[in-house]
């Protein structure tokens, strides 16, 4: 499942390619967006913006012109919203126009076409397409947690969120989207390893000044992870240099190594299935003991 820094890279590029293009063309195989898309069509729109929440991806289209002029124009009264999430597959591709798409037209979700641009999601299971009130009333948007990506990210607002969530694993805490928004299963096992925290401790048992440094981790991470020059993959360790092994274990200090020494201990990394969803944890037994 792609994590928080992913999502952030791919609405970047998706803002920079699309913000202040008029929509020309929108198809999807969804019933219900191509419903909304009939009652107010997306075509003769403006799109204002895409971001990241976590691991969602918003694209904001202004009032239809068709509305006319006054009060009703406002961004309330107007404005739509598409909510897309990948889960484990999903993509969206940019392509100029005309472009021949590197992906089956079988795998095609959604379709937002622009005069320069065709931005196309494949194999997204997840699509809303609604009013802004009625997108932020979602639960799984006003339920997020704070999410280490965002300018004005809390991190005593995560403290106390992870804290509220005593008797489960620390590990599994940090996977709590309600709790730390786009935090997946990667970041989880880094965060820890550097934080030196016991991944199955509970929650409760981890100290507060402990919590806060893996908080602090996260977001030096993700952060340095959506970076200009960042071209994906997620890199949490470069030794003395930026290694250039096409494995993406050779860019993490645990997660994928089980069995190959701990690049501080050398003791064996192990890997242990976790949680609910049964997600597999890397962690060093020695530099996490406590």
């Amino acid at each position: 499942m792609p994590e928080g820094d992913s999502i952030f890279r791919a609405a970047r590029a998706l803002h920079r390619a699309l913000a202040g293009a008029t929509v020309t063309h929108f198809e999807s195989v969804f019933p219900r967006l191509n419903r909304v898309d009939e009652d107010r069509p997306l075509a003769g729109r403006t799109i204002d913006r895409v971001e990241a929440r976590g691991k969602h991806l918003l694209i904001w289209f202004s009032p239809s012109t068709s509305l006319g002029a006054g009060p009703s124009t406002s961004l309330e009264a107007g404005a739509l919203v598409l909510r897309t999430h990948m889960r484990m597959n999903g993509s969206w591709h940019i392509y100029r126009a005309g472009e021949r798409w590197r992906r089956s037209r079988d795998d095609m979700r959604i379709v937002i076409r622009t005069p320069e641009i065709d931005a196309v999601a494949f194999s997204v299971p997840v699509a809303e397409l609604d009013t802004p009130d009625a997108i932020e009333r979602t639960d799984v948007l006003r339920e997020l947690g704070p999410d280490p990506l965002a300018q004005d990210f809390d991190a005593d607002d995560a403290l106390r969120r992870l804290q509220s969530r005593g008797d489960v694993e620390v590990a599994d805490a940090l996977l709590d989207q309600s709790a730390i928004a786009g935090i997946g299963n990667i970041f989880k096992s880094e965060v820890l390893f550097a934080a030196r925290v016991n991944p199955f401790a509970r929650v409760a048992d981890v100290g507060a000044d402990r919590l806060r440094k893996a908080i602090d981790v996260a977001v030096k991470f993700m952060r340095a992870n959506v970076g200009e020059s960042s071209a994906g993959g997620i890199v949490t360790y470069s030794g003395l240099r930026r290694p250039t092994s096409s494995d993406p274990s050779a860019r993490l200090w645990v997660y994928g190594r089980a069995g190959k020494p701990c690049r501080r201990c050398g003791t064996p990394i192990s890997r242990r299935k976790q949680g609910p969803y049964v997600r597999s944890t890397y962690w060093c037994e020695k530099c996490q003991a406590g």
